[in-house]
């Protein structure tokens, strides 16, 4: 496989994520059905796509991506669907993590 395919799956990967985490608050600590079940099978999808990635990408790469960008985009999820709007810190952090995220991917060098 190509290098491409690995982006893809670390793309799903992280679409399947954001929808998991970004919805786990509407299962209600797991007592409601339906969004129970679409977060448990999209969170499995998750890890097999991500699984996938890392079979073609370097692990570090990939799992920093995948972990930076979901997390951004779950904040920003919340923000929009729950009005959950972080601090000035919270910003930050944010900031941090997607500026780390570009560092990791156009810098770093695995051996």
């Amino acid at each position: 496989m190509t290098n491409l395919s690995g982006y893809i799956f670390l793309l799903l990967a992280i679409i399947l994520g954001i929808s998991s985490n970004g919805l786990l608050k509407s299962t209600n600590g797991f007592t409601v059905v339906s969004p129970t079940i679409f977060c448990i099978l999209s969170i499995i999808a998750c890890i097999f796509c991500l699984s996938k990635a890392m079979d073609i990408i370097p692990v570090g790469f990939a799992y920093a991506t995948y972990g930076g960008l979901t997390i951004t985009a779950v904040s920003l999820f919340a923000v929009f669907k729950y009005n959950q709007i972080p601090n000035f810190y919270g910003v930050i952090g944010i900031t941090l993590i997607i500026i780390g995220v570009v560092l990791l991917n156009t810098l770093g060098k695995a051996n």
